[in-house]
């Protein structure tokens, strides 16, 4: 079973957490499952990128982004090339490391 290595994170993991995780199951949905709320505004329909994060090891791994989520990604703050919607990325077969960035674009959100 893949684990995620989540970095730390004032926010949503302050001392970071290693996770077992299902393959084909979504980055979001491992979180969440193990009490990571990963902010996300749209619900996980590739409307927006709160759940943006930074998958620094283990990319490779993952399904290519579709047309949607690159479209998503353009407006995501602290855009590079490590970039996914953990919403829509799922879990392969290897581990990953991720990195939750400080900000999202969402003006409203609930946490602020």
């Amino acid at each position: 079973m893949p684990r995620i290595i989540f970095l730390p994170n004032e926010r949503y993991c302050p001392d970071g957490m290693v996770i077992d995780a299902q393959p084909g199951i979504t980055i979001l949905d491992a979180a969440q499952a193990q009490g990571i709320d990963i902010e996300h505004a749209c619900e996980k329909s590739c409307a927006c990128t709160t759940c943006h994060v930074w998958v620094r090891e283990g990319g490779a791994s993952l399904e290519g982004a579709s047309e949607c989520e690159d479209d998503m990604l353009d407006k995501a703050w602290g855009l590079d090339p490590d970039s996914r919607l953990s919403c829509q990325a799922v879990v392969g077969d290897e581990d990953l490391v991720v990195e939750i960035p400080k900000y999202t674009i969402n003006l409203a959100s609930e946490g602020h």
